[in-house]
């Protein structure tokens, strides 16, 4: 799902189906999925390399295929996301080999629970010198790294889908389109700015009130523009998606 997201945002940005799927590499249990393994599902040829690409690779004996450390090694990635639930699977070696090639590398270690995760945040910061942008699935405390205060955001899918649902209920969509998916994830990206020191990703989870309004209101929009809306999206169409969401209010509980 992650994989086809990102295809598809390529395609948007105007790149072609191959020049995407060059820009991917997928690595299972087994290394790196080639297109000559058996028993691949379809999401995974869509993401399989031709394995004269890799002729030549150092292969790892324990996995029977190419592992990642050879992958990086070989294609310098700039983003890494881990969904392995391999404790430590973005080892220091891995991590300072992908940073000695760019200069802001995005490492995602999104397997949970927490001792599940790919790599610590505290570990990715000290080993790139503070130059990776991190988030992760499971929560961490801030990285405190030479006088500088790293906010590690929450890579959790909570932080959509309130918002998909507001969107859709204030424009009546027809359908879920991959335009108002697309329009949901920019809209989370836009309320940070990762170029200030140690500025979070993502947004807290805590401001998901906040979060789900903007993504409402641009899932809606999205819907009007793909054609799927099934009433006008006008007028304070923020204000309105803040009014669609419940306000808890509790009673006081009066002992007798």
């Amino acid at each position: 799902g992650i994989a086809d997201q990102l295809r598809a945002q390529m395609l948007a940005d105007g790149l072609t189906e191959a020049e995407a799927c060059a820009r991917m590499w997928a690595i299972d249990r087994y290394g790196l999925v080639t297109a000559d393994m058996t028993e691949l599902s379809d999401a995974q040829r869509r993401c399989a390399r031709d394995p004269a690409q890799v002729t030549g690779w150092h292969r790892d004996a324990s996995l029977g295929g190419v592992g990642l450390a050879e992958v990086v090694a070989r294609v310098h990635p700039t983003v890494l996301i881990g969904t392995s639930t391999r404790t430590g699977a973005f080892s220091k070696e891995i991590v300072c080999e992908m940073a000695a090639h760019t200069e802001r590398p995005v490492i995602l270690p999104m397997s949970n629970p927490t001792e599940l995760s790919e790599a610590t945040p505290a570990d990715l910061i000290r080993w790139t010198d503070g130059k990776a942008l991190v988030a992760t699935g499971s929560p961490f405390e801030p990285v405190e790294y030479r006088g500088t205060t790293y906010l590690i955001g929450q890579a959790n899918n909570a932080l959509v889908f309130p918002g998909i649902g507001l969107g859709v209920i204030a424009s009546r969509a027809a359908r879920v389109t991959d335009g108002m998916l697309v329009a949901a994830a920019h809209a989370v990206a836009e309320l940070t700015d990762c170029s200030q020191p140690g500025a979070a990703l993502l947004p807290p989870v805590q401001m998901l009130r906040d979060t789900s309004v903007a993504v409402g209101t641009a899932v809606a929009l999205a819907a009007e523009a793909d054609g799927v809306a099934r009433t006008a999206v006008d007028g304070d169409l923020a204000a309105t998606v803040r009014g669609l969401m419940w306000q808890p209010a509790y009673r006081p509980i009066v002992p007798e």
